[in-house]
């Protein structure tokens, strides 16, 4: 009798480590490079679509929405062909189980995304800052300079805005308030108003009622408007800064949602296109798309 021994072919799993850093930097360089090229392409865009006229371009809700795609859009991009070249140039894996390599280029499409996006806020927040801030300066060039003074002096020429009243017969019109032409101390009025108007924004915005009070009497005076008209038209700049203070505020929070989508988004292209490059690369890519 002759017994029949089964013989077991086993390949032992090499004590290696199963990160291939060299495609992961690879791949988490070629990412960043590509995000660098969509954003200068991008600012082109940018330039094209947004004129610094009224009613011209496209609008302010467009920009801020197809600013938002654009940011998914580049995440989308780079991430993937970043992920596919770190899962297609990892080290072949031996005697590692199918599930094992799916998550070993799963891990490795993961690690590229997340060392492009560490080394892509350290290194590519300069100049991609400096072509999407130059592509804004560009745009608004042409329509005013007011976003590199002080924000306080819009509001205070609001305050100090004086209406000339036309001329009637037999009675000459008001080319410049009383106040102006009494005293020339003009420009120490608007460095108070301004000093007391960027004091008070620190708080909110809430002028004290003595404060409001002494705007009012400052603007009468300076204006000729009477103290109720005063009144009213401190209290229209007021409102009008809050909102566009509450406006910023709103832009930014949409941003930084726009921003975390577009991070979320790349993560997960990077780690899908690994798969697909690792399949590649292992020539299963067809036998998995069958089955």
């Amino acid at each position: 009798m002759v017994d029949a021994t089964t013989t077991t072919l086993t390949i032992d799993e090499p004590a290696v480590s199963g990160a291939s850093w060299g495609a992961i930097f690879v791949g988490a360089v070629t990412s960043m490079a590509i995000t660098l090229v969509v954003i200068a392409f991008g600012a082109g865009l940018g330039l094209s679509a947004v004129s610094p006229w009224e009613s011209s371009g496209v609008s302010a809700t467009t920009f801020k929405i197809g600013s938002g795609i654009f940011l998914i859009v580049i995440a989308m991009f780079s991430s993937s062909i970043g992920g596919y070249l770190a899962g297609r140039l990892r080290t072949k894996w031996v005697g590692v189980h199918t599930d094992e390599v799916f998550f070993r280029d799963t891990a490795h499409g993961f690690a590229s995304w997340a060392v492009a996006t560490i080394l892509g806020f350290t290194l590519l927040a300069t100049p991609a800052s400096s072509l999407l801030g130059n592509a804004a300066s560009g745009a608004m060039q042409g329509a005013s300079s007011v976003a590199s003074s002080n924000p306080a002096d819009l509001y205070v020429d609001q305050l100090l805005r004086f209406e000339a009243t036309p001329a009637t017969p037999g009675q000459p019109g008001q080319a410049q308030p009383p106040g102006q032409q009494q005293n020339g101390n003009a420009m120490d009025t608007r460095a108070e108003l301004s000093r007391l108007w960027a004091s008070n924004s620190q708080s909110g915005g809430n002028f004290s009622a003595a404060d409001r009070s002494y705007l009012a009497k400052v603007v009468a005076s300076n204006t000729g408007l009477s103290q109720a008209d005063a009144e009213k038209r401190v209290t229209d700049v007021t409102n009008k800064a809050k909102a566009n203070v509450d406006a910023a505020r709103k832009a930014a929070a949409q941003l930084a949602f726009w921003l975390t989508a577009s991070l979320l988004i790349g993560a997960f292209c990077a780690s899908l296109a690994a798969t697909e490059g690792g399949a590649i690369r292992d020539g299963t890519w067809r036998t998995r798309r069958v089955r």
